[in-house]
């Protein structure tokens, strides 16, 4: 029984410890297929949420009405209001959302936008209606990754309608509290000023991304120059895969936003073009700040490796010297051991003493050389 006990106790310190030992868990390599699994010539194979809900911000200077709907049949009688719609889809079923996009009469091209998966962010103008596909960012914390969630807004005449893929997280409840708010802009305004407003608080929390991103980076830089280790080396590997996440979503918006503003769209008031011109400048300072980021974690990939070197050299350098300090009593000892009849000093009373100190003498003399030198 005893016996038993101690196997079960070695087993189990032993997958405690050897968990950290494999490759796959200790560089993540399951993050790298997370992000390079994309492939557009693939039919998606999206799953249907379990939960289908719409808000509805119905709303002009002087009204406003909210809508919680279980379903999305209650939103088609928005269609025609004489007030701005905000329509907000949590959770993508197919039958709904094209429910939705024909009772708006979006194109099924941009229906098949909507569905799909890991699309590049990007802007088209169909038939009437301005459509924007991007990410939204967040930073999970416990897990040190860069998540992302796919929405899509559809801009229309007095119209916008979002679909969102997660109904627990999104970054639109400060144009929420403003709207209860009479006197704001966005109550003022028309359609394509809410719609401005959604993308500004998208590409604002890119930034909130990059800060908590940019806290990891520090703290790795100081980890790395303290002690470059396999587990310094992991932690590279994965910020530079979260790198790769966010500039895949930030660099196309900055086309997106450019599109817009080069728009001849109708639905396009011109006093917002210069609003949109304000996330144009903000995207490419992200878009700047993601190439710092990325030339940080490549010169900290430098450093690692140069590190590794030093510490290489210095192990080097040891072993060199003491071989030195060692040949002057290997060659005192070489000489003195031949088979010869006549050897000097062999039968000397004092020859073993004279050797002894010239084996000694010889490599401090070196070592205060070594030291006057520089050497070491």
């Amino acid at each position: 029984m005893i016996q038993k006990s101690i196997d079960r106790t070695i087993t189990r310190q032993g997958k405690r410890y050897l968990r950290y030992l494999g490759l796959k868990n200790l560089f993540g390599t399951n993050r790298t297929k997370e992000i390079l699994n994309v492939n557009p010539t693939i039919p998606p194979h999206r799953e249907e949420a379990g939960e289908v809900r719409a808000f509805v911000y119905d709303y002009d200077a002087q009204h406003l009405e909210v809508h919680d709907c279980d379903k999305v049949e209650p939103c088609f009688r928005f269609r025609h209001s004489n007030r701005i719609s905000w329509i907000n889809v949590d959770g993508l079923r197919k039958a709904d959302v094209e429910a939705v996009c024909n009772q708006f009469g979006i194109h099924p091209l941009l229906i098949e936008d909507i569905l799909s998966i890991n699309q590049r962010p990007k802007m088209d103008e169909v038939e009437g209606v301005l459509f924007c596909l991007l990410n939204m960012l967040y930073f999970n914390d416990a897990k040190g990754t860069v998540e992302q969630e796919q929405i899509s807004i559809v801009l229309g005449k007095d119209f916008v309608i979002s679909f969102q893929e997660d109904a627990s997280r999104d970054v639109f409840n400060p144009i929420r509290d403003k709207l209860k708010l009479s006197t704001s802009k966005i109550r003022q305004r028309t359609a394509d000023y809410l719609c401005y407003a959604m993308l500004d608080l998208i590409v604002d929390n890119y930034f909130i991304v990059m800060e908590k991103l940019g806290a990891r980076i520090e703290d790795l830089e100081e980890q790395v120059i303290r002690n470059s280790n396999n587990r310094a080396l992991a932690r590279i590997s994965a910020l530079r895969k979260e790198q790769i996440v966010l500039k895949r979503n930030i660099a196309p918006v900055r086309d997106l936003i450019n599109g817009i503003i080069r728009s001849e769209s109708d639905l396009l008031d011109d006093r917002t073009t210069k609003y949109f011109k304000d996330i144009y400048d903000h995207i490419m300072q992200a878009y700047d700040l993601s190439e710092n980021y990325r030339d940080i974690m490549i010169n900290m990939q430098d450093l690692y490796i140069n590190n590794v070197n030093l510490k290489m050299n210095e192990v080097m350098k040891v072993m060199a010297i003491v071989t030195c300090l060692m040949a002057p009593a290997t060659v005192i000892g070489g000489i003195f051991g031949m088979n010869f009849d006549k050897i000097p000093y062999l039968h000397n009373d004092y020859g073993f003493f004279i050797a002894v100190a010239l084996m000694l003498a010889i490599p401090i003399y070196m070592l205060w050389l070594f030291k006057k030198r520089g050497w070491f």
